[in-house]
């Protein structure tokens, strides 16, 4: 099932959210013109290594930030990125821009402590923008229950576009990661796993939903919207 757009227009222009889109973009066309070298080297520094973490090295945290801004192919960069621009315009109607960035970037650190929890040992670096995109779904969870998100099923050979209740579409995606996640931590191999962060989406999912509510911008405004319908 691939989101197309949810049924939600935005209030204002969702500048942090495009700003954070293009950054995500700026940096993974630098990677696309690295060398294997480079990119490696890059991926290796920058990356979040659970098993390099260490409380006496500060330095060694910086990657739970610089992490979710590399991506690791046109997939993953474009279904981080669609899914942003999805659902984060709404999440910062609510938060305003400056608090939706500070909630963006402390989800996905969290996100990544999270994963790092799971996985104290792995060497594996473990990047991209999911563990923050994950929060914000679960904010947009709790603010827009009664939403519909435009899917597009592929039925045979013929498109469906079914409009889900964004509690059932999001629901199911939490409960999906949840399953995989449990999977990976009897596996043996953890996050190797599939190659999926996927404690990092369960914990930057519930991350925004237990702060989606405290972090909500005060302001003249109802404080439950009804949910506008816009499909199209």
């Amino acid at each position: 099932m691939l989101p197309i757009r949810d049924t939600i227009r935005s209030r204002s222009f969702p500048l942090v959210t495009w700003m954070l889109i293009a950054l995500n973009a700026l940096v993974f066309f630098l990677e696309l013109g690295m060398g294997p070298a480079e990119l490696d080297a890059l991926i290796s520094g920058f990356g979040l290594v659970p098993a390099r973490l260490s409380v006496f090295n500060p330095f060694t945290w910086l990657p739970l930030l610089t992490h979710m801004f590399l991506h690791g192919g046109w997939v993953h960069f474009l279904g981080n990125v669609w899914t942003l621009a999805i659902f984060g315009d709404n999440v910062e109607d609510r938060l305003g821009s400056g608090r939706f960035l500070l909630f963006y970037l402390i989800g996905g650190v969290a996100a990544g402590l999270i994963q790092s929890w799971s996985t104290p040992n792995s060497l594996i670096p473990s990047i991209g923008a999911s563990g923050a995109i994950a929060a914000v779904m679960g904010a947009y969870f709790f603010y827009y229950p009664r939403a519909r998100v435009i899917t597009l099923v592929p039925l045979f050979v013929l498109p469906w576009f079914v409009e889900i209740p964004a509690l059932i579409y999001l629901g199911f995606w939490f409960v999906s990661q949840l399953f995989s996640g449990l999977l990976s931590l009897a596996a043996a191999q953890g996050m190797q796993m599939g190659g999926i962060a996927w404690w990092a989406h369960i914990g930057g999912f519930l991350f925004g939903l237990l702060l989606a509510g405290p972090l909500q911008a005060r302001q003249k405004k109802p404080a439950w919207y009804q949910d506008e319908y816009y499909p199209w």
